[in-house]
């Protein structure tokens, strides 16, 4: 028996409607700046960090990868958990050249600063440190652009507009190296976070002038709970979380700038909607509230060398002959003394994709946007 015209008409409907919302999607493509934390693998072996040079050894990458993927993790950072949760695949990165692109690229590099190379150049800051810094990654976004007949969305909109037609820009945590690499000079650090805040706002104007619609800024998390900071100051020097509280505040102090340049440049661009990603807050929640989230080890690495109280070697960090990893990541916030675990990441990753800890909620964003092309 033929289905009749109402039957008919309700399946087609069914169909259209199913199609619409399989292929429609917030984005659907990222383009990724920052540093260490969201690098998914634009730094090899003795490039990266200074004393983290090993990211090209094993056992980094072996929770999820299974190999190493030149990323400071045992698996996935915060970026491929939202690539994930868009449906999209992971980011390649920039210096991947064989790499297809239609989803987006990753420009982020470990050890990069957000104030230029050239200023701990004049400042004899040079030793071990990368020479990568946000300006670097403008360069080769703005090499990409002219790829694609994009150099000023003033004088090409057309050819911009299709860079940015369901693009979200990621600017991952960035300037935490700034601090680190003034450590025994004599600049002080009031002197970096005004050079550095400079810098990611002057990096921030850039992609906007070129027509960025949607972006998500991070911002430092409270880098006193990292385990070298840990090992490197005196235990009097501990805020309410048992972290290095003279760090943490710098970090915060730090990002409260960054929210207040964010806020003008919301005001300055009303069209586009710029995203704040509390990493100290959602970092520090995570914290206090470990044993729910299955973290029994806070401070202590799962990748280091063996000792009290850390399991932390400066001299001998993971990937190192001398080195060994944990049984079990998941149970531990840091991976190797700088960065962190995969399941750390996952969780971070999951506070700002709810919203929780994103100024306006990324959440609503998502759920509000809608690309299908």
């Amino acid at each position: 028996m033929l289905p009749s015209t109402t039957t008919t008409s309700v399946v087609v409907v069914t169909i259209i409607l199913f199609i619409t919302t399989a292929s429609a999607r917030p984005f659907n493509k990222i383009y990724a700046f920052g540093d260490s934390y969201t690098d998914t693998g634009n730094t090899a072996s003795g490039g990266g960090p200074n004393a983290f040079t090993y990211v090209s050894n094993l056992p980094y990458g072996t929770t999820f990868f299974h190999h190493p993927t030149n990323r400071y993790s045992d698996g996935r950072l915060v970026i491929d958990f939202v690539t994930e949760s868009l449906s999209l695949p992971f980011l390649p990165p920039y210096r991947n050249l064989k790499a297809d692109t239609p989803n987006g690229v990753n420009y982020a590099v470990a050890g990069s600063t957000a104030i230029p190379y050239s200023f701990f150049v004049k400042n004899n800051l040079t030793l071990d440190i990368q020479s990568q810094s946000l300006q670097t990654q403008l360069a080769w976004f703005n090499k990409n652009l002219e790829g694609q007949k994009c150099k000023s969305v003033k004088l090409t909109p057309n050819e911009c507009k299709k860079v940015f037609d369901g693009a979200l820009v990621w600017v991952g945590e960035i300037g935490a190296n700034d601090y680190a690499y003034i450590t025994g000079s004599s600049i002080q650090s009031k002197t970096i976070q005004e050079l550095s805040i400079q810098s990611v706002n002057g990096f921030l104007e850039a992609l906007l002038d070129k027509g960025a619609k949607y972006m998500v800024v991070e911002g430092l998390p409270p880098t006193g709970c990292l385990t070298l900071s840990m090992s490197l100051a005196p235990e009097s020097d501990r805020d309410d979380m048992g972290c290095v509280g003279s760090l943490n505040k710098q970090s915060y102090d730090h990002n409260t700038i960054l929210q207040t340049k964010i806020r003008d440049l919301r005001q300055k661009y009303p069209e586009t909607v710029i995203i704040y990603a509390d990493y100290w807050n959602a970092y520090s929640s995570v914290i206090k509230n470990a044993p729910k989230l299955g973290f029994k080890e806070i401070f202590k690495v799962c990748c280091g060398t063996s000792g009290e109280p850390y399991n932390f070697d400066v001299l001998a960090t993971c990937g190192s002959q001398s080195s060994s990893a944990c049984q079990n990541p998941s149970q531990y916030v840091n991976w190797d003394g700088v960065h962190l675990t995969e399941a750390m990441y996952k969780v971070v990753a999951n506070l700002f994709l709810k919203g929780e800890f994103t100024h306006p909620p990324l959440a609503s964003v998502l759920s509000s946007v809608q690309y299908s092309g």
